[in-house]
């Protein structure tokens, strides 16, 4: 452990990939997240968001069923059954999506061995450095074993947007290899391939990382820590001071998705408001993908 003053043991950064995702997106967002209280009012839910967690409940649902119960009609029930509709349109907007993601969920399913469940699923990780301790959850963890046994562990995370993704998306991920050195230090297993499962087009962008690939993106996670840490004592020090120096706004086209785009002058003039089903559409509007709100 490293020492800070005086001799004193130095208190770990205790953070998410979210976290560090969003101080890089907008340190006022950050700002407003994670340090505001009370929190600033946000905007509408998004429909993107439900049809996404609809999605993501029913896959992870299908793996807690019995296995003779695991049929692709069961996945399709499960995401009827557990639906969201905030943010759409109207129902039949609603409907028309719940049967366009049933078939999707479907097609996927029927692709999978329900007779060879995954290590975890909604699996919550955590590791720590001398700098950090950091947390998240895997939407499912593989346990891809060969015929001669051994095998290792494989992060998979599902994405639902329209948006076309490529291996590079996977390669470049900070919260995926951050899950895999979770996952391998929690399983003491190896842990080095991360993958996109794209369901809209049944595509799987894949990467397999490196110790130093690994490490690399640790350092860059520890780097990101030391600067939220740093404003984060300065929010408190100034009593909740709200010096755009240490939070200061990244304004762009990202910013009619924003969830505080109301409380942000910059913002609103960046761009016009998105409505809350927008995400639904095939745009390529998606300059900042991790920005709140905003389909990925």
């Amino acid at each position: 452990m490293q020492l800070g003053f005086d001799g004193m043991p130095q208190r770990l950064y205790a953070c998410t990939p979210t976290r560090l995702s969003t101080w890089l997106d907008c340190p006022r967002r950050y700002r407003m997240t994670y340090l505001d209280r009370p929190p600033p009012a946000k905007g509408p839910p998004w429909a993107h968001n439900s049809l996404g967690a609809s999605v993501h409940n029913a896959l992870a649902g299908w793996w807690r069923l019995p296995v003779s119960a695991r049929t692709v009609t069961a996945a399709g029930d499960l995401l009827e059954q557990g639906w969201l509709t905030d943010g759409f349109a109207d129902d039949a907007q609603s409907a028309a999506h719940r049967r366009r993601c049933r078939a999707m969920v479907e097609g996927y399913v029927a692709r999978l061995d329900p007779a060879s469940p995954p290590a975890g699923v909604e699996r919550t990780v955590a590791t720590r450095t001398d700098l950090i301790a950091v947390s998240g959850r895997i939407d499912r963890l593989d346990d891809r074993r060969g015929p001669a046994g051994g095998g290792e562990l494989v992060v998979v995370d599902y994405k639902t947007g329209r948006h076309l993704l490529t291996a590079d998306d996977a390669r470049s991920s900070l919260p995926l290899a951050l899950y895999a050195l979770a996952a391998e230090r929690v399983m003491r297993r190896p842990c080095r391939r991360v993958e996109l499962h794209h369901l809209p087009s049944g595509r799987v962008l894949a990467w397999e990382h490196t110790g130093e690939s690994l490490g690399r993106q640790l350092r860059r996670a520890e780097d990101i820590a030391a600067e939220c840490a740093a404003a984060d004592e300065r929010y408190a020090v100034g009593g909740g001071g709200r010096d755009d120096d240490v939070f200061p706004p990244r304004p762009g086209r990202w910013c009619g998705w924003c969830d505080y785009r109301a409380q942000c002058p910059e913002g609103s003039a960046a761009a016009a408001p998105r409505r809350p089903w927008d995400g639904l559409a095939d745009e390529d509007d998606r300059d900042s993908g991790a920005a709140a709100g905003q389909p990925a």
